[in-house]
């Protein structure tokens, strides 16, 4: 048996859709598990040993088709249910196809009417409904991350005032939206008062700077765009705690079981993608009628007032980092 497991993006949505290729080949040990994305998340999946062979799309989908074809699927596992997806499946015309339920219609009513009737459901547990009708269930294991040893990061790699304990900070995000401005990412850092590394793409690199600088380099290391993803996920797994935004290093957090303190701006845990099978912390600004505004994100917020972020609570009480005293 050949099953083709599609999902094109991005960092957050991929590690969301491991317990499905894991479940997969544990419970059809006999299968050969593929999976297709884009180029730019390799790193996610080609170190994933439940994964048997990868297919990228690096130029057009005919070039896609044309290597994947003489492969002969027997199944294909849709999690991404996009315009693409749908063209490889027509594409691949006699291949039995399972596909995941994005609730369009449910997300619209949310984010346009206010109207939430979404279910009460993560979304591993509709991505692992597509598989049920092959006989996979859900293992409960929660995510997987697996990162190669070239890019596991050593304590001595990093300043000497992190190398014992450290909390990571993700400060990116896709869109402004769902990032705090960066004075308040300065009063977080005040709050957590404990070493705190930053993470982070190059275009995060200008807020890390103005965070560090606010709160000096004894407390702060800027990370952000220093490291690829995988070793910056190793800087993830090494943490004390985790702070994120709705991003992808959140769910990488949660494949490692880390304590998550996750933060909402424009969106919310109750479109499903909240840390999934690991302790966490919600911080959100509840109450406003314009919440959510979109299920993906703005360049900036389209009232102009930015109040999901602005007015967003940081009273944290971080138990986890108190020092315990000597007698």
């Amino acid at each position: 048996m050949k099953i083709l497991v599609l999902r094109f993006s991005s960092i957050g949505d991929i590690v969301l859709t491991t317990p499905v290729v894991r479940c997969l080949k544990q419970q059809l040990p006999d299968a050969e598990v593929h999976f297709c994305t884009k180029r730019s998340f390799q790193a996610i999946v080609e170190h994933n040993p439940y994964i048997d062979k990868v297919h990228y799309l690096d130029g057009s989908l005919s070039d896609l088709l044309a290597t994947i074809r003489p492969e002969r699927f027997d199944y294909i596992i849709d999690l991404h249910n996009n315009l693409r997806t749908r063209m490889i499946k027509l594409g691949l015309l006699g291949v039995k196809a399972y596909s995941f339920n994005k609730l369009n219609l449910r997300k619209y009513l949310y984010v346009r009417w206010k109207v939430n009737s979404m279910p009460d459901v993560h979304i591993v547990d509709r991505y692992m409904a597509t598989v049920r009708p092959l006989g996979v269930i859900n293992d409960e294991q929660g995510l997987d991350y697996f990162i190669p040893y070239k890019d596991q990061i050593e304590a001595d790699w990093l300043p000497i005032t992190h190398r014992d304990e450290y909390v990571a900070y993700a400060i990116g995000g896709q869109h402004a939206t769902k990032k705090l401005p960066v004075p308040r990412m300065i009063e977080l850092c005040r709050k957590i008062n404990h070493p705190i590394v930053l993470l982070g793409g190059k275009e995060d690199r200008d807020a890390g700077s103005a965070i560090e600088q606010a709160l000096g380099s004894g407390l702060i290391y800027n990370a952000c765009g220093q490291y690829n993803l995988n070793q910056s996920a190793s800087l993830v797994q090494r943490a004390k705690v985790v702070f994120s935004h709705d991003t992808g290093l959140m769910h990488v957090a949660a494949a490692f079981k880390k304590k998550v303190y996750s933060i909402w701006g424009n969106t919310t845990p109750q479109l499903g993608m909240y840390p999934y099978k690991t302790n966490y912390v919600v911080l959100e600004k509840t109450g406003l009628h314009c919440r959510p505004c979109s299920k993906i994100g703005f360049d900036a917020c389209p009232l102009g007032h930015f109040k999901c972020m602005n007015e967003l609570p940081l009273d944290v009480e971080m138990r986890e980092l108190r020092k315990k005293k000597k007698f």
